[in-house]
């Protein structure tokens, strides 16, 4: 039986609820902080919300690591400045929030093991990003950057940092849903060039990678979170059409198409990521699914 205490946030999102699942499983004791209670009777919910500046203080009793996952979704509503703010607010703001009870409280907490994302390099073509790249200079990046300065923040309470910046997480929702749909419908093709590059990951394979930091105390430090193969984005839509047995008939979705669309959010689709796992599995982290061939039928059996 595991003695640990984990502290969630964003815990009922897709990768919150399946890491948490993985934490009970394996005997750990799981706590969520969220904006409403909580409908799971394993996980204790404690609230807080970030706006007002309000916490439950008990969140941290007892508690050895907190996962940070919460934070606006990035593609779901369009960038209105105001917009902008709240996506960079939920992610900065709650972390403070915990800093400034850690320093104010008696705590056992000794890790912060939080999410950033792959936002950081942006759109850089072909050129292999690693974790000591620069990052870019648009609002995704500037969003992590922001987020991983307040993640920061907690070594000067001597805490063990751990962040990942994700990639496109792959699963039976979220981004690969809104990529298979149209093929579905017959009327699947790349979006804008088709040569842009992916970061993809497995979502299991990050439930891993989280795992993997909360049960290596050694583990430290900046890690892409992405699987050691990228594809480009034509190479994703047809191993996804192969996977469905769909033919792909319509012509590429032109950019400028997309940019209509989206606005300045076309970027998440649009921009080109190529991203290296050599650290993480340097490190000793072993990907389940490497390949995107071995992801898609899994995810979709």
């Amino acid at each position: 039986m595991n003695s640990k205490s984990i502290l969630l946030t964003g815990g009922t999102g897709l990768i919150g609820k399946n890491l948490t699942k993985q934490l009970l499983a394996k005997g750990y004791r799981v706590s969520h902080l969220s904006r409403e209670p909580g409908k799971d009777p394993h996980v204790k919910t404690f609230l807080w919300d970030i706006h007002k500046g309000e916490i439950d203080a008990d969140c941290i009793d007892g508690v050895d690591i907190v996962i940070h996952l919460a934070g606006a979704g990035i593609a779901d509503k369009r960038w209105t400045e105001e917009r902008k703010k709240e996506l960079i607010d939920s992610r900065t703001k709650s972390i403070g929030l915990i800093y400034h009870l850690l320093r104010t409280k008696k705590h056992q907490v000794h890790s912060i093991i939080s999410a950033s994302a792959i936002g950081y390099y942006s759109d850089r073509g072909d050129e292999l990003m690693t974790e000591t790249s620069p990052p870019s200079n648009d609002f995704m990046a500037k969003c992590c950057i922001e987020w991983e300065a307040a993640v920061d923040e907690g070594k000067q309470l001597n805490l063990r940092i751990v962040k990942f910046r994700t990639g496109v997480v792959l699963d039976n929702g979220g981004a690969l849903a809104k990529l298979a749909m149209p093929i579905k419908l017959y009327v699947g093709s790349p979006l804008g060039s088709g040569k842009q590059w992916i970061p993809w990951i497995h979502w299991l394979d990050v439930v891993d990678m989280y795992m993997y930091a909360i049960e290596n105390e050694t583990f430290t430090g900046t890690y892409n979170m992405a699987a050691p193969n990228p594809v480009t984005n034509k190479q994703l839509t047809r191993a996804v059409a192969k996977q469905l047995h769909k033919p792909l008939w319509a012509p590429k979705i032109p950019a400028f198409l997309l940019k209509l669309l989206m606005g300045e959010m076309s970027t998440i689709v649009l921009g080109s990521t190529k991203v290296s796992a050599r650290k993480i599995e340097d490190a000793g982290f072993k990907f389940k699914y490497p390949e995107i061939t071995l992801a898609l039928k899994e995810i979709y059996g």
